[in-house]
């Protein structure tokens, strides 16, 4: 059985990188054909667009993982049915669940370095690829609003007009309310910097306060700021939130949490961050079936098309899924778990019907 099992992993390692290959050398030309209309705002030039496009790639492979894992081993499980090999093994005594216990140990190397990349690798990137966009085109950053991006920070609303690539806060307004919301100070500055760990310092800074006596105004060459926020939490307005790391997901929600503000969205990335590596064992699964249909039933290329294409159905359930369960308020582990166990219970149902034939 460890004979057999090196032998499959072999035939489907090296199916899965050729399968890498080639779809990854697809998108980084469509990136590229993508980019080149960008060429010449601000500094934006040939060498930019081919270093984002680069650092598009982690993106790419975190996202294809489960797909090119299914086509090649379904590819290399269909090449092995083809050349009658898969059935000298059945003759050899391999039962199906054996097949089923052998490919999960074989795809226990893609779970985890499609954790690897897509917590560790695809975040840095990603941030790198959209910061090096935005200083080469001159651009800033703003969220939904006309006067920039608001954000709750415990008992103060805080407006900040544009986040420079390297989270400088520029136009900064944040005002404070006591225990009873009522306003007790407003505090302006041309912008801020993050300075060390739960702490902005802010530059010609206007401070007006307000109490029962009246109000006053005090200006300020500096000043220092508390707050929860860091640049990790500040990092969702670079990275759309399903190339986020985990961690930095759930630090967001926590800030959210703390103040009482919607967390759906996030808390349903994050749980498809955490059960999407293992889509890849489900893809495998969904493969197995292929390998016990007969040549005649379809050609290998047929069955590679189908995996193509049931490629494309499991992409595009995990969004269908994750936006119906924002509408149907539906549990953020379900919303994610939900295309991994349509497609499993496809893949036993298959398993199923061609041991009855």
């Amino acid at each position: 059985m460890l004979t057999i099992r090196r032998y499959l992993a072999r035939e489907i390692y090296g199916a899965t990188l050729f399968v890498f290959i080639a779809f990854l050398a697809l998108f980084a030309f469509f990136d590229l054909i993508h980019e080149l209309g960008d060429l010449g705002k601000g500094d934006y030039r040939l060498q930019h667009a081919l270093l984002y496009v680069l650092l598009s790639v982690p993106s790419h492979i975190y996202e294809l993982f489960p797909i090119a894992v299914l086509i090649g081993t379904l590819y290399a499980l269909a090449h092995l049915a083809a050349n009658s090999e898969y059935t000298v093994m059945r003759g050899s005594g391999l039962s199906p669940g054996q097949a089923a216990s052998a490919l999960v140990r074989i795809g226990i190397v893609f779970v985890f370095l499609t954790y690897v990349v897509g917590e560790f690798l695809t975040p840095v990137t990603e941030r790198a690829a959209q910061q090096l966009k935005l200083r080469a085109t001159s651009a800033v950053i703003a969220q939904e609003f006309r006067t920039g991006f608001w954000v709750r920070d415990e008992r103060r609303f805080v407006n900040v007009r544009e986040v420079l690539p390297d989270t400088t806060l520029v136009g900064i307004r944040i005002y404070e309310f006591d225990a009873d919301y009522r306003l007790i100070s407003i505090s302006s500055a041309e912008r801020g910097e993050f300075a060390e760990k739960n702490l902005w310092r802010m530059h010609n800074v206007v401070r007006t306060r307000f109490s029962s006596q009246g109000s006053s105004v005090d200006r300020l060459d500096r000043m220092d700021w508390p707050s929860v926020l860091t640049p990790n939490i500040l990092s969702v307005l670079f990275v759309k939130p399903e190339r986020m790391s985990a961690w930095n997901l759930y630090q967001y929600i926590r800030h959210l949490s703390e103040n009482r503000q919607r967390t759906e969205r996030y808390e349903i990335a994050m749980w498809k961050k955490l059960v999407y590596p293992f889509a890849v064992l489900v893809m495998m699964a969904l493969a197995l079936p292929f390998a016990y249909v007969h040549t005649r039933s379809g050609s290998v290329g047929v069955k590679v098309f189908s995996g193509i294409m049931l490629g494309i159905v499991f992409h595009m359930l995990n969004s269908l899924f994750s936006h119906l369960g924002l509408l149907q308020n539906w549990s953020p582990l379900f919303s994610a778990l939900l295309p991994s166990a349509v497609f499993l219970t496809a893949a036993a149902s298959m398993m199923w019907w061609t041991e009855r034939r």
